[in-house]
């Protein structure tokens, strides 16, 4: 079993930045993300990274957010840069195993960019 805490939402203007934590208790799975859900939405996708670093990103995000992962302190983290209205949500972490359909999900942390 692995408890995943985001840390680190909030209210920030257009245009701000904010940094998001996840820590993992017990040992995080193959791939350790961020995923999204913003009200009347579904769940997305929006940046994840392997153990061994390799990262992908929802196209509305790229060039703005940098996922990072520390394998040694099983965190992941999320740098958001240049924050839209849109990028509203509740913020979820979650780890997966590579080959498996298993996942744990954090609880969120909401991310509310507004004037």
């Amino acid at each position: 079993q692995v408890q995943l805490v985001e840390s680190g939402g909030g209210l920030v203007q257009p245009g701000g930045s904010l940094r998001l934590s996840c820590a993992a208790s017990g040992n995080s799975l193959y791939f350790m993300g961020w995923y999204r859900q913003a009200p009347g939405k579904q769940r997305e996708l929006v940046a994840r990274i392997s153990r061994g670093g390799v990262t992908n990103y929802a196209d509305s995000v790229k060039g703005r957010f940098t996922i990072s992962r520390d394998n040694a302190k099983n965190m992941v983290y999320l740098q958001m840069n240049s924050l839209k209205p849109e990028d509203t949500a509740v913020y979820y972490c979650n780890t997966q195993a590579q080959f498996a359909p298993t996942n744990y999900w954090g609880k969120g942390t909401l991310v509310t960019v507004s004037s």
